[in-house]
């Protein structure tokens, strides 16, 4: 038999899973990769596990399928040892996955390891392995984790409501006020960001109705994260400040996330990822230099992976009883 590794990664464009030899050091190469674009569900009691299920278990035939034909191993012979769902939504909606889960794989694959893992934990492990340090992820919403490798820290993450500050949704919702304070005649107003906003929604007047019964309202408010960029690349002043200080923000939350330096054989890594980075210099000039003010004595290293990628880690490290990233009962619970 053949021991092998599966990674999950569940979020809001759908799920992907992979298989990887296990007893690999270094982060496992993908043998064979599937992707569905249908989001897990969600409902009154979570995140649905038997959704989750039913989209994975008819895949992984397939996966080993693949994976041993690529290895030129006889059919039959692959045996998942470990396995790491990661999740979004894992730490406060994932109560029926972790109760139904363990059952339902162990009835599939035999024995295991199984690692169930809010989807930040995940991105800190294909970010950065298992090192101590924080990492960004910064979309539509914003969220940082940060390890000294005893303990998670998780800054942010609370909605576009009550948190998510340098976000996605933050700038674009920032832009919309300032486009509306032009609509007004009020002061802070941008007539750059009201055109724009114009062009992208309709009249502005329009807007509250167009914008407050929409159920996926932040992922509209981050649409409008790209135009404010644009304004600010053309020189309109107030576009470019609200830039600025959603990479002042970032860079706070990276910094409250990060773990004490002293005592580290090198300083603590951190890495930023995330769609809202393709935004470029007019977010990224004001985010590194508060980053250098806030945080001078780390580093900031790019992304190794993503979390699929930490994922099939957290899974290798499982099946070779050596992980170093700590449990939590919300963030990376160990069954």
């Amino acid at each position: 038999m053949t021991d092998w590794v599966l990674g999950v990664d569940s979020g809001g464009s759908g799920l992907r899973a992979a298989v990887a030899p296990a007893g690999v050091d270094g982060f496992p190469a993908r043998a064979a990769e599937f992707v569905s674009r249908t989001p897990v569900r969600t409902g009154s009691e979570g995140i649905d596990a038997g959704h989750l299920l039913d989209q994975l278990l008819p895949a992984v035939d397939g996966l080993l399928e693949r994976a041993e034909s690529a290895g030129g191993q006889q059919p039959g012979t692959a045996r998942v040892t470990a396995v790491c769902v990661g999740a979004a939504g894992m730490a406060t909606l994932g109560s029926g996955l972790r109760s139904r889960l363990p059952a339902a794989l162990a009835g599939r694959f035999g024995p295991l390891r199984l690692a169930l893992a809010a989807d930040a934990v995940t991105g800190y492990a294909g970010a950065l392995g298992e090192t101590p340090g924080a990492v960004v992820a910064a979309g539509t919403g914003m969220i940082a984790l940060g390890t000294d490798l005893e303990s998670w820290r998780r800054v942010d993450g609370w909605g576009h409501l009550l948190g998510d500050c340098g976000s996605g949704a933050w700038i674009g919702r920032a832009g919309l006020e300032a486009a509306m304070r032009a609509h007004d005649g009020r002061a802070g107003g941008s007539r750059s960001l009201l055109a724009a906003a114009s062009e992208r929604f309709g009249p502005a007047g329009e807007l509250p109705g167009a914008l407050y019964p929409r159920t996926d309202r932040p992922a509209v408010l981050a649409s409008f994260a790209p135009s404010v960029a644009g304004c600010a690349v053309d020189g309109d002043a107030v576009a470019a400040a609200i830039l600025a200080e959603a990479g002042r923000h970032i860079a706070e939350t990276a910094a409250a996330a990060c773990p004490a330096p002293g005592g580290a054989a090198q300083p603590p890594a951190v890495a930023l990822t995330g769609g809202l980075l393709h935004i470029g210099a007019p977010l990224l000039d004001p985010l590194h230099a508060h980053l250098a003010r806030l945080l001078p004595e780390y580093r900031l290293v790019p992304a190794a992976g993503g979390p699929l990628d930490g994922a099939l880690l957290v899974a290798a490290r499982l099946a070779a009883g050596r992980l170093r990233l700590p449990t939590d009962s919300a963030l990376l619970r160990v069954l």
